[in-house]
């Protein structure tokens, strides 16, 4: 019989383990760039298998890494929701323009690329324009508040997934 090199088996099971996390990784990063991927997920996913894959020593993740990637996709998943939604009220606009980002910016997420900009312009002048009664210039200046509040909302996307990114890199390299 064929003697199995117990160091080798171990060597191959962590670098599948290492493939497995930076592709997740790479995946969750892309995923913070292109709103349609749940990006944020993906990285507290790439932590949670990289230490069921390897173990708390061998992972050099503490249990607390995972607390902090979770509060940071948490405040991630708020301030993109909220981010059109500000956007209107600092441009002027009212209550109904602000549910009108919202609302847009939900149907708009499903016209991938330019429902992600159209659709909180438009729900926002639209619920501005027939809900809240407003002219049509102040309902205009909603719906630029909402792009730019969107706008606003993937930059923090995007900052916050990198903080997640170091934030595992750090533990596992350093603090781990």
């Amino acid at each position: 019989m064929m003697e199995v090199n117990s160091e080798w088996l171990g060597l191959a099971g962590s670098g599948l383990a290492w493939a497995v996390t930076i592709g997740l990784l790479v995946l969750g990063f892309l995923g913070c760039l292109i709103p349609i991927l749940p990006g944020h997920l993906i990285l507290l996913f790439a932590a949670i298998a990289h230490r069921l894959m390897l173990g708390r020593e061998a992972s050099g993740m503490e249990w607390w890494t995972f607390v902090v990637l979770g509060v940071l996709m948490v405040l991630s998943q708020i301030f993109e929701f909220a981010a059109g939604a500000a956007g209107v009220r600092w441009f002027g606009g009212t209550r109904w323009g602000a549910c009108g980002a919202v609302v847009g910016g939900l149907v708009g997420m499903f016209f991938f690329p330019l429902g992600l900009i159209l659709g909180p312009l438009v729900g926002a002048f639209a619920f501005e324009k027939f809900f809240a009664k407003q002219e049509f210039k102040p309902a205009a200046s909603s719906g630029v508040g909402s792009v730019l509040g969107t706008v606003a909302g993937m930059g923090i996307r995007l900052v916050i997934g990198v903080a997640m990114l170091a934030w595992f890199v750090v533990d596992c390299f350093w603090i781990g």
